[in-house]
């Protein structure tokens, strides 16, 4: 393992900040929280994690979406800092993490556990809580369900959890499923970031609340390379099982996965909508809290960031008090 202790004000560069001073002082304020920056090894593969806060305090263990990367907590997990060990990390070949040679679902459950196991987040009490978004919301299912009872709850943030019905209409309209894609297709290599930065996307496509926040996610998403700029993820995230039936019957894992869980989504999210409160209640959830973060779609740190961290403080400390009692 290997770290260095710094903060996120690195992160604000003028290529896509040339008016730094623009910045709201919120967002400034928590890149400038101290952070470890490092990586271990899991399984033979290099993972990248920030960490803040207190070593000793509950344990929270972060991820992120498909293609996405840790940084779209770099300024979420500052405002836990205070009363947790909080810990964000790349999955494998997205943000700056390595290749894994197998990227399927269970692997990447393996892998969760095993950042957690190796930055001692199970060595003491209360047990550690997951705050996964999206594609990484089922990455936590799946941990669940390999490690039962290892965790003190996994707050599920806007995964596609849709009645099979309205999932093969989503399809049908044009959308894919998170990890579609083609593995042997390379990274296109763009000119320059501005160019870059115009093909950077959000699946679902979306405006976002917060339009400084997109230009962060987009840089942090890419790297110089020769020639220009590519992005960080590998085409190898797609050498995996992908099948439809994977999420037509995410609802019935979610629900049977073992542990605490809640849901927190977007209002106006096209992945988790009003509907799919009343199928995970039909599915035998009732127990699972379901939060509505308002004015805010799929991307919820995007759109509504000081609102997702309200919704995840108050979850964190619910079941905080929960455990102590």
């Amino acid at each position: 393992m290997s770290s260095d202790i710094t903060n996120g004000l690195g992160d604000i560069d003028p290529e896509w900040a040339p008016n730094p001073e623009e910045l709201p002082r919120w967002f400034v304020d928590a890149l400038a929280v101290p952070r470890d920056e490092g990586f271990v090894e899991v399984d033979g593969t290099r993972i990248h994690y920030f960490r803040w806060g207190r070593r000793g305090a509950p344990p929270v263990l972060m991820t992120h979406g498909f293609l996405a990367h840790a940084r779209c907590f770099a300024f979420i997990a500052p405002f836990l800092a205070k009363d947790y060990d909080v810990v964000a990390y790349d999955l494998s070949a997205m943000g700056d993490s390595a290749v894994r040679e197998n990227c399927d679902l269970a692997a990447r459950g393996r892998e969760m556990i095993g950042v957690a196991r190796a930055l001692g987040l199970f060595d003491g009490a209360p047990k550690p809580a997951i705050v996964a978004h999206s594609f990484g919301a089922s990455v936590a299912l799946e941990a669940l369900e390999q490690l039962p009872g290892g965790f003190a709850g996994a707050a599920i943030c806007d995964m596609m959890t849709l009645r099979p019905a309205m999932l093969e209409a989503f399809w049908a309209g044009g959308h894919t499923s998170p990890g579609s894609g083609n593995p042997d297709k390379p990274l296109r290599i763009y000119p320059d970031f501005a160019t870059a930065r115009g093909r950077y996307k959000l699946s679902p496509p979306q405006q976002v609340g917060e339009p400084f926040l997109f230009d962060y996610m987009a840089y942090h998403s890419l790297r110089r390379v020769e020639g220009g700029w590519s992005w960080k993820f590998s085409p190898a995230v797609f050498k995996r099982d992908n099948a439809r039936t994977d999420w037509l019957t995410i609802g019935t894992k979610l629900v049977a996965a073992p542990g605490r869980k809640a849901i927190i989504h977007g209002e106006e999210s096209l992945l988790f909508t009003r509907d799919s409160r009343d199928f995970v209640h039909d599915l035998g959830g009732k127990d699972i809290q379901i939060i509505a973060v308002p004015g805010a779609r799929h991307h919820l740190m995007l759109d509504q960031p000081l609102a997702f961290v309200t919704a995840v403080r108050a979850l964190l400390a619910q079941w905080h008090e929960a455990a102590s009692d």
